[in-house]
């Protein structure tokens, strides 16, 4: 039996979902080793370029955000920016290595990430090479993009990828629970606008009491409405006491989800070498796309 890509069987075309076979894997010696430490999280240099990563994220976002407290900022400014000038560097050299080990790098730069990666580095460019931006709106607000870097987060834990599985699987549920909270704060709502309305009442239309049920159901009560009645005393007392104990239930329902995906079998970017199919099992022999020979799982790992 032929496999697909052996003679006859082209190899299939990667998609977007392939994630590095997408972009293509350099033919150079220097760009494939480089490719490997930048998209291969299940080697050891893959590893520790991943964790530089985040850690480069989350000192960047802290200075972004030290930076915004008028107090530290007037009394350390020069060497916040000097932090953040130097974490721009690191993310543009960061950028443009993805770009360069990579064989279609346009493929990579049109990516979700790869606009994350573009976003993360323009500000600090576009404030210092176009000061004319501060006639157009306030500068802060560009500045506040640097907080896109967060987003990156996202490629290289896991458990993002996991509790996002997870909303995906229970979307369903989740919306038919949405509808019914709905159906609830609406239905109290109109009681409580029937019960408390009348001339200077603050439940003045039913909007307005649909937005005090919303409080009350979620238990949050900001104290701006309350009902003068017993009786609407009554149905905000039952209300709180429903919001308690739906609350539970999207808990309830993801947490479910996340307990089947630890079931599924562990992600991995173990990548064939010769079409880059990423994901494959520990212990395939063969590429599941092209029918290559692949080395032991454990040559990956080093």
């Amino acid at each position: 039996m032929k496999t697909q890509g052996s003679k006859g069987i082209p190899p299939r075309t990667p998609t977007r979902s392939d994630g590095a076979a997408y972009f293509g894997k350099p033919e150079s010696r220097f760009r494939d080793r480089l490719f490997v430490i930048i998209f291969e999280a299940d080697t050891r240099s893959g590893r520790w370029f991943d964790f530089a990563l985040i850690a480069a994220i989350l000192l960047s976002v802290a200075v972004v955000m030290l930076d915004s407290i008028a107090s530290i900022n007037s009394r350390h400014g020069a060497a916040l920016r000097a932090f953040e000038w130097f974490f721009t560097l690191a993310f543009t050299v960061e950028y443009l290595a993805r770009l360069a080990c990579v064989k279609h790098p346009l493929r990579y730069a049109r990516s979700f990430y790869g606009i994350v990666d573009l976003l993360a580095i323009l500000p600090s460019y576009a404030a210092f090479f176009v000061p004319e931006l501060h006639a157009l709106f306030d500068l802060r607000l560009l500045r506040l993009l640097r907080i896109f870097r967060l987003l990156k987060l996202a490629a290289y834990v896991e458990e993002y990828s996991m509790l996002g599985s997870a909303l995906l699987a229970s979307k369903r549920k989740i919306v038919i629970f949405l509808s019914v909270v709905a159906i609830i704060v609406i239905v109290n709502g109109t009681l409580l606008y029937v019960i408390e309305g009348g001339p200077g009442s603050a439940f003045s239309s039913i909007p307005t009491s649909v937005y005090f049920a919303i409080t009350a159901v979620t238990t949050v009560g900001f104290g701006d409405i309350t009902p003068q009645t017993d009786l609407g005393r009554a149905i905000t007392s039952i209300s709180m006491l429903v919001g308690w104990s739906i609350l539970a239930v999207p808990t309830g329902i993801i947490s479910s989800e996340m307990t089947s995906q630890r079931f599924l079998a562990r992600p991995n970017t173990r990548t064939c070498p010769d079409c880059l199919t990423t994901g494959l099992d520990e212990t395939a022999k063969f590429c599941r796309n092209c029918g290559t020979k692949l080395p032991p799982f454990a040559q990956d790992v080093k």
